[in-house]
């Protein structure tokens, strides 16, 4: 038999040595590079906002009027219960003066602003945003702090509030994310393949090969970010180290398992190889391209973050495929067959999946499929019913924290005494001559308390409007998009409402176009590609169901946890695409590692005996590799972001329910009962009718060779 010139190459006597040597000079070039990655990503909400988003047009027209490079912090004063004294005042108006010398802080600081109730203070200073962009705000925010807390008189509350604090509050929660990743997904994956193998030695190989894997695809990321302009912020690098760990091992998990079986066959472990390569590798490419080209479908994306996480996922999960079928294979023949010490697969031995727990399970379900089948979809649709509770209406400064943080603190405490949205007001900019005009209308919008006096530039007006609601409340995006509504109509006006609320209002609007876009494309594109791998029009559209089905029972069951085990109050409009992407691109890999090995055998036996002999056979590295994945992106949760607690936890679980339910009993009671149609309209379907007719017997399945 054939096995392929490039089996042959990757795990050949001599080439080998080759292979293994190419993957050392990738390395060496690449460390230097990845190592660069956080340099170039953008963490700021409006860079993630397409241009033709009202709100980056504001920002862009707001540069006429006033440098981009600063932002606001606002310190609060408060004395609780009461009213702020004489000597408040005096220490606020010091501050003022001694804040001015803050390395970090520019142009004229406002203030001090008593509040009309006399329980508070606020003074408002500038920060300009140095070339290191939002990397060096943590310092200077504390610089700030720590002058307006310096001899506070007795009884005075400070805080710290406005976008300098929430870019700190963020800074500090982005901060090392990479390496707790980094670390949380190694010890996991470690964990998992320890009790997989068994083995002290074999885990490393795995392990070893997905970081080279990781650190070539962060160059390439890093090469393309910084001269191809790809967006890449915190969030899409983090996915990327979940992704090439998981994915990357999942396939070395099916390559390894079929290794194992081969060498059982095959005295010499380099002919081993090569027929494990060519038995297992269609699937893996199968496997990689799907989620490759459904990762590709998110560059269609309004919202550049999302366009961009499109080809971060993808590079990552290409490099990972190319290293896990020519490094890895390489590493495994070069060490020999005492890496699976002390279970060392002999030449001749019976393989032990043939009678084993999936074996079994395949004689139980074998014996009333339509019956197990119909059952288990029912379950899975009560799981669903837990979205009628879905909230993906995006989430506020305080939801964006699994913690408190002192940011949130000083906007109630803001709030308490100012207009809450008086840090971050609605800016306008209209034509000149209509000013006056769009500064009446603005007014009278509910929601606005004040508007200040238009600022006239270029034939251009910005006008300010004070929010009465926090301005990442939803109050406060209804208010934005009432002004829109009242302000578009004014003739000759051209006005356009931006500031913070408005890019919040047009990132969440971007996130449901996208929703509405790429979920029904990730599907046709999946579909296509499963009609083209098991050559079939039946098999891919029941496994489109089972896993559209799995995935609503998925997010149904994690919306429930949401509300009731974590007290998260809603989702960000992001997550049902990233986890439906997720679930999709990833879950349908292992019915691709189940059905073509279902296809393979029954060519021989027909579709219900391969049914059968294929669960026997994958059934184990399936789950194995679905445990990885799982654990691999519940790492997130250890990140003290909601947004990502929420996508770790849905997808670990989708996982999970994908691998253990979906693919080993719904997949397999329906491969049974509708038999060798799952092949129509291909010649397979005709030639299996033979075989179909014989009935199953009660017996186990036996591999074949």
């Amino acid at each position: 038999m054939a096995t392929g010139g490039v089996a042959r190459l990757v795990c050949g006597r001599w080439s080998k040595w080759i292979v293994l040597a190419f993957w050392i000079g990738i390395l060496l070039l690449a460390a230097p590079l990845a190592g660069k990655l956080t340099s170039v990503e953008k963490n700021d909400n409006s860079a993630w906002l397409p241009g033709g988003a009202e709100a980056t047009q504001v920002a862009d027209l707001q540069r006429q009027f006033q440098p981009d490079d600063i932002a606001p912090a606002i310190v609060v004063y408060e004395r609780a219960g009461g009213t702020v004294t004489p000597a408040d005042l005096a220490k606020a108006q010091a501050d003022v003066g001694r804040m001015g010398s803050v390395e970090g802080v520019t142009g004229q600081v406002i203030g001090p602003v008593p509040s009309q109730d006399k329980g508070a203070i606020q003074v408002i200073v500038p920060v300009k945003i140095t070339d290191d962009g939002w990397d060096a705000i943590p310092d200077i925010a504390n610089a700030i702090t720590d002058t307006a807390k310096t001899n506070a008189p007795p009884g005075l509350d400070i805080y710290l509030a406005g976008p300098v604090a929430s870019a700190a509050d963020s800074a500090g929660a982005f901060a090392g994310i990479d390496g707790t990743l980094l670390y949380t997904t190694l010890a996991v994956v470690a964990i998992i393949l320890l009790i997989t193998y068994r083995s002290p030695v074999l885990w490393l190989l795995p392990i070893l090969t997905a970081g080279v894997a990781l650190t070539s695809s962060q160059a390439v990321i890093y090469l393309l970010a910084k001269y191809a302009d790809l967006a890449v912020n915190a969030q899409s690098a983090g996915i990327l180290t979940v992704l090439v760990f998981g994915a990357g091992t999942d396939y070395a998990l099916l390559l390894v398992a079929r290794y194992r079986e081969e060498l059982r066959r095959h005295e010499d472990r380099h002919e081993a190889m090569q027929f494990a390569l060519h038995r297992a590798g269609p699937a893996i490419i199968a496997s990689a391209a799907t989620v490759v080209v459904g990762m590709l479908c998110l560059s269609l994306a309004e919202l550049n973050s999302t366009a961009g996480l499109g080809p971060v996922a993808a590079i990552g999960i290409a490099v990972g495929l190319g290293a896990m079928v020519s490094l890895l294979p390489a590493l495994l023949v070069i060490c020999g067959r005492w890496l699976f010490w002390p279970v060392r697969p002999r030449y001749g031995t019976a393989e032990p999946t043939a009678t084993g727990f999936w074996s079994r399970l395949g004689g139980r379900v074998s014996r009333r499929p339509r019956t197990v089948w119909i059952g288990t979809a029912v379950v899975l649709g009560a799981m669903a019913l837990g979205l009628l509770q879905s909230n993906a209406v995006g989430l506020t400064s305080a939801e964006q924290f699994t913690t408190e943080q002192p940011s949130t603190v000083a906007e109630q405490a803001l709030a308490r005494h100012f207009p809450a949205g008086g840090g971050q007001p609605v800016t306008v900019i209209a034509n000149a001559a209509t000013a006056d005009q769009v500064s009446r209308a603005l007014g009278q919008v509910p929601g606005i308390s004040e508007v200040a006096d238009p600022v006239v530039k270029d034939g251009l007006a910005m006008i300010d409007g004070t929010l009465t609601a926090a301005p990442d409340s939803q109050a406060a995006q209804q208010t934005v998009a009432d002004a829109r509504a009242a302000l578009h109509p004014i003739p000759g006006a051209d006005a356009k409402v931006g500031g913070y609320t408005a890019v919040v209002v047009d990132i969440n609007d971007a996130n449901r176009h996208d929703n509405r876009l790429i979920i029904p494309l990730v599907l046709l594109v999946v579909l296509i590609i499963l009609g083209l791998l098991l050559r079939a029009i039946v098999a891919p559209l029941i496994l489109i169901a089972t896993v559209v089905l799995s995935f609503a029972a998925a997010l149904g069951v994690s919306i429930l946890a949401f509300r009731y085990l974590f007290d998260f109050s809603a989702e960000d409009t992001s997550f049902p695409l990233f986890v439906f992407v997720f679930l999709v691109a990833l879950g349908i890999d292992y019915n691709i590692f189940l059905m073509t090995r279902v296809r393979e055998e029954a060519l021989q036996h027909g579709t219900r005996r391969g049914a059968l002999i294929g669960l026997a056979a994958t059934g184990g590295v399936i789950t194995s590799a679905g445990i990885v994945l799982a654990g691999t992106f519940s790492a997130l949760a250890s990140l003290p972001l909601v947004a990502f607690v929420q996508i770790g936890f849905a997808v670990a679980f989708g996982v999970l329910l994908d691998t253990l339910i979906v693919r080993s009993v719904l997949v397999t009671a329906l491969n049974l009962d509708v038999g060798r149609w799952m092949w129509w309209p291909s010649k397979l379907h005709l030639e299996s009718r033979d075989q179909e007719e014989t009935p199953l017997s009660s017996s186990e399945p036996e591999l074949t060779h």
